[in-house]
């Protein structure tokens, strides 16, 4: 394996192009909805109402999500309310593949912290790619937390090299969209003090983040 050599434009340019790959099919579903409307078709109104109504929901949820997950979310040093995060995390997870329990104290953490919670969902929901039952849990003590997330469903999956691109490794030292997500996670990681183990059982796979050694 290879260190990951990677300009700030680039991954800035890949990490857009993860939240809006995110963010392109609510929107195209609410165009698509409005063009029937268009149609002036009655037996259309509702379901294109409908769909608007679904879609926008969606793409508000997805938005909120990216800016606690990506975004600055306040200045250096800031902290995020674990509530707030939660919120954000079963608005944007929660849908007819996935189901999110949601189970940590309402707490300040550093923000660095709370992204990586955030980070290491979406590497979850890459574990159980038919979908499943997703557990967050987190346990607080001070200012630090630790978090353990638990991806359960059918042919559940360490994702491909996923431990490697957390490390800041690839086979060829670069990557592509597919990649940032966990190359950003384990960047996130280190600027918070904090390890990742991936563990497989059956069908479940269990994510560990805690303070490094």
């Amino acid at each position: 394996m290879t260190a990951i050599s990677l300009e700030p434009l680039d991954l800035a340019a890949l990490l857009c192009s993860r939240v809006c790959h995110d963010v392109i099919s609510p929107v195209g579903a609410i165009v698509n909805a409005l063009e029937v409307l268009e149609e002036d078709d009655p037996s259309m109104r509702d379901f294109a109402l409908d769909l608007i109504k679904k879609s926008a929901r969606s793409a508000s949820a997805r938005l909120q999500f990216a800016r606690l997950a990506f975004g600055a979310a306040g200045s250096a040093g800031a902290m995020i309310d674990l509530g707030d995060a939660g919120n954000v995390a079963n608005g944007f997870l929660n849908d007819d593949k996935l189901s999110l329990d949601w189970e940590a104290p309402r707490a300040l953490l550093p923000k660095n912290q709370v992204k990586l919670l955030l980070n290491l969902l979406i590497l979850a929901t890459h574990a159980v790619p038919r979908g499943g039952k997703l557990v967050s849990r987190a346990t607080i003590e001070g200012e630090q937390g630790r978090f353990v997330i638990t991806a359960t469903g059918s042919h559940a999956r360490i994702p491909n090299h996923v431990e490697d691109l957390i490390a800041g490794h690839s086979e060829t030292g670069t990557i592509d969209a597919h990649a940032v997500q966990p190359l950003y996670t384990g960047m996130v990681a280190r600027a918070a003090g904090m390890a990742i183990s991936f563990a497989i059982e059956g069908d479940t796979v269990s994510i560990t983040a805690q303070k490094a050694d």
